[in-house]
């Protein structure tokens, strides 16, 4: 299975969309509540429909970013925030990506990756945090799909590949997901 902008853009035409919350997700928005410095430039990679984009915006983050292999989810989000920046929305391969962000979010967008490219993830995120920048995000403990999207992991993988490149980083049960 090639995951291409054909197949994602054919998820959202067709509504194939399970992953989809229609919101910001809670452990995100209680993340995004305790930041104060709204000049933190910030990408959300795989943004698909981007609530996340949108909360930031609508409580006064103007450099979010969001990079998606589809630019089919950014309508959406146009729709909902006409004055959301079009410039910071980015219809290109994450790992073509080029920048440096104080906060990258991560919302389902590893678990949508080929596990051959897990390793690449990591060090692309690395790559493109400032100094001092923080990689945030919800992750699944789960193995959920071998064959498909989402392809889910185990916290014994993710400490293994972000071991490897992030110094000090850390990693918790979420307290307050959603089922």
């Amino acid at each position: 299975m090639e995951l291409n902008a054909a197949f994602w853009t054919d998820r959202y035409t067709t509504g194939q969309t399970g992953w989809d919350l229609g919101e910001v997700s809670t452990p995100l928005k209680t993340y995004f509540d305790q930041l104060g410095d709204k000049g933190l430039e910030i990408l959300i990679p795989g943004g698909g429909r981007s609530y996340e984009a949108e909360y930031l915006h609508r409580q006064g983050f103007r450099k979010v970013h969001v990079v998606d292999l589809s630019g089919e989810p950014f309508a959406d989000l146009v729709e909902r925030c006409p004055d959301f920046p079009r410039s910071h929305l980015h219809v290109a391969d994450f790992f073509g990506h080029a920048g440096r962000y104080d906060r990258i979010i991560e919302q389902t967008f590893f678990c949508a990756l080929d596990p051959a490219l897990r390793p690449r993830y990591v060090e692309q995120m690395h790559r493109l945090l400032a100094p001092g920048g923080k990689l945030a995000g919800v992750l699944f403990d789960d193995p959920l799909f071998a064959d498909h999207p989402p392809y889910g992991g185990r916290v014994a993988e993710y400490r293994a590949l972000f071991g490897a490149v992030f110094d000090g980083y850390s990693l918790a049960p979420c307290y307050n997901s959603i089922a």
